[in-house]
């Protein structure tokens, strides 16, 4: 039996029988208010709700923000100027730390903080630029190929194959060693390691396109009359581009490495350049009697490294979803 309206007497006001009932269950308040807050709605704003959460993610982009300003203002990290040779003295070579030299001086009596500030310019630089000439070479070769496939993409996946072959460090330190003292020796080491590190990008960006020509927002741009450039760069590119972003950052950290043993094995950054693959060298055969020369620009070198490829782990965590 339902109960009846209550009625309206003389001492109730009229307009308290006609207020709804507002009250709703726990979990429809709580839904309720995550859909006014707005649930992420594409892949990379669900990717960057995700990493803001990653401990990982928000000590390595620490790590390289302060790596980016020392890089672009060495001078707000140290007040000697290590490429000014009145700063270095002889007489003091090899001397540990003391006050307004915290890492000491090297094998010419120069002040090693100061050359680990300043060196951490030429070795981003290289990393950053041969991530960027070796992400555009191998994208844009991949994305052609994997959508064009037949003959295109059987050539250059033969012509990749041959790269693969090739070890990356042995054919860079060649290609250095060849062209040593023709170049720029900072865009010879950039040369090098872009012209044997597009390949995995290539295969990276190009089994994405693949797997994403099929999906039903290409065949229904097809459909309506899309071109092959409009396909590719404005609907496969967007959607292929997460692992290629992976990569890439992790490639970055590698290409930093890489330019440290080339210069350590006297092919690199040339003097008076200065990186830390470089002051490695430099400080190596007086390790035993002086190891903070060397100690100092390898702990720097392999915390940049580490950052790097923390920050391709956590996007690479976040991107996939399968992996959360």
């Amino acid at each position: 039996m339902s109960n009846p309206t209550p009625p309206v007497g003389p001492g109730l006001p009229e307009t308290q029988t006609l207020i709804p009932d507002t009250t709703t269950a726990p979990g429809k308040e709580k839904e309720s208010k995550q859909g006014k807050q707005g649930k992420p709605a594409s892949l990379w704003t669900d990717a960057w709700y995700d990493l803001r959460r990653r401990p990982m993610f928000i000590i390595s982009v620490i790590i390289i923000l302060v790596l980016l300003v020392m890089s672009f203002w060495p001078s707000l990290f140290s007040s000697i100027d290590p490429y000014n040779a009145r700063t270095c003295d002889l007489s003091t070579a090899r001397q540990g730390p003391s006050p307004g030299h915290l890492f000491g001086r090297d094998n010419l009596g120069c002040d090693v903080y100061a050359r680990t500030i300043y060196g951490a310019r030429n070795s981003i630089v290289i990393g950053v630029f041969t991530t960027l000439v070796t992400t555009l070479i191998g994208g844009l070769l991949g994305i052609i190929a994997g959508f064009r496939g037949g003959m295109v993409d059987t050539i250059s996946s033969r012509v990749t194959e041959i790269f693969f072959a090739i070890p990356s460090i042995l054919g860079a330190l060649l290609i250095a060693a060849t062209f040593r003292g023709r170049y720029n020796s900072i865009l010879l080491v950039i040369i090098a390691l872009s012209v044997l590190g597009w390949p995995m990008v290539y295969r990276i960006m190009r089994a994405a396109v693949i797997t994403a020509k099929n999906q039903d927002f290409v065949v229904a741009a097809r459909a309506l009359g899309a071109g092959a450039g409009r396909i590719m760069f404005r609907h496969l590119l967007p959607n292929s581009l997460a692992p290629v972003i992976v990569v890439a950052t992790i490639n970055l950290g590698t290409f930093i490495a890489a330019e440290a043993a080339l210069s350590f094995l006297g092919v690199g950054v040339q003097s008076p350049d200065i990186s830390w693959g470089l002051m490695i060298a430099d400080a190596r055969n007086r390790f035993l009697e002086a190891p903070l020369p060397l100690v100092f620009p390898a702990v720097f070198l392999s915390i940049t490294v580490l950052a790097f490829i923390m920050m391709g782990d956590a996007v690479r965590d976040a991107l996939d979803p399968k992996l959360r």
